[in-house]
């Protein structure tokens, strides 16, 4: 039976007013970060060649978020949009740059060594986490935030070893740290052992932790190491659902009361995002994306990727680091490094790396 009209035209409009009040609570956050961002190219274009936009962006972030008055909570919507959904809307953009032969080629490189990083550090969190006396749930979360997809990872597997928030606010803020660190510190070292961008890019795919930071330090470094580490922890990221799947069942052979979530974990851990970034690489496999469209979808993926890291930085909280504690900052530091220097041995020593 088909409603009346004044009725359609009623649901309608309380459509866009939903429409038009996200929009609005959404606004000032995304304008923050696109000022930031716009300032960061500005400086960036300055500033000698070592201090790039994405380092500027996300060192303007955390100034603005830390410094003098606090930002407005009404800044924190727009914030996360551009965190999560700009950030992975840029990714999906990058594909454009890349055929699908060379996507293909550079994680099946990939794909040995990304499996046994995350086993290495799964076990090392672990193990770790039992020398020092964790609680293992919040052992295991920063195994999975290292090993697998920072904080998304941890989000995703918490309902399914029943975390307690505090358990799971602790492994966040381990992971943000570190994955900050290298930001800074990665690009510094492979500048110091001279990497190649190849292999940095594959290094900083597979050792760093949230999305988010392995372009940011891939892409501090140089634009051909970000699209390797782009593809690498594109891998990780689709790992991210069986590894939840291995999770419980471990969990509950453990004798560990677990939750009953694990297959909402498991939808909300399957990467779309990654499907879109195989989509556009299809594209320009197939020359539906020339190379003469490809430059300007890159540009637009860059600026995107620019205003999410500026978001990244904004949404650092110096106050919530300081407060993990030194039991889950050892735990983290001793995860980190063991993942950092194995992969970089492996890497360096043995070639592994796609070519």
């Amino acid at each position: 039976m088909e409603l009346p009209h004044h009725v359609r035209e009623g649901v309608r409009g309380a459509e866009r007013s939903a429409r038009l009040s996200s929009i609005g609570r959404l606004a000032p956050g995304l304008a923050v970060a696109v000022a930031v961002a716009i300032v960061a190219r500005l400086v960036a274009d300055a500033a000698p060649a070592y201090l790039n936009e994405i380092l500027v962006a996300v060192l303007l972030g955390i100034v603005f978020a830390n410094v003098g008055r606090p930002l407005p909570a009404s800044v924190a919507p727009g914030v996360r949009f551009a965190v999560q959904r700009v950030l992975r809307f840029g990714i999906i953009l990058l594909g454009a740059r890349l055929s699908l032969q060379a996507v293909v080629a550079i994680g099946a490189g990939a794909l040995g060594l990304v499996l046994v990083s995350m086993s290495v550090a799964f076990t090392a969190a672990i193990l770790v986490g039992r020398g020092l006396r964790l609680p293992p749930r919040l052992a295991l979360l920063i195994g999975v935030g290292t090993a697998v997809c920072g904080n998304s990872a941890i989000v995703a597997t918490a309902p399914v070893i029943d975390a307690e928030d505090r358990e799971t606010s602790f492994a966040v803020a381990t992971i943000t740290l570190f994955g900050t660190l290298a930001l800074f510190l990665y690009p510094f070292i492979g500048h110091a052992l001279a990497l190649g961008d190849t292999t940095f890019g594959v290094w900083s795919g597979v050792a760093v932790n949230d999305t988010s930071q392995v372009v940011a330090t891939s892409g501090a470094y140089s634009l051909a190491a970000r699209d390797v580490a782009t593809v690498v922890k594109l891998v990780r990221n689709a790992l991210m659902a069986p590894l939840i799947v291995g999770i419980a069942w471990w969990w509950r052979r453990s004798g560990e009361a677990a939750g009953q979530n694990v297959g909402r974990s498991v939808r909300s851990a399957v990467p779309l995002f990654v499907l879109g970034f195989l989509a556009l690489a299809l594209l320009r496999t197939l020359g539906i994306i020339t190379p003469a469209l490809a430059g300007p979808i890159d540009y637009a993926a860059t600026t995107l990727i620019l205003i999410a890291l500026a978001g990244v930085g904004l949404n650092t909280r110096v106050v919530q680091l300081r407060s993990i504690g030194a039991t889950p900052f050892f735990a983290g530091l001793a995860t980190a490094s063991v993942l950092a220097a194995l992969s970089l041995s492996v890497i360096v020593g043995l070639g592994v790396a796609p070519h």
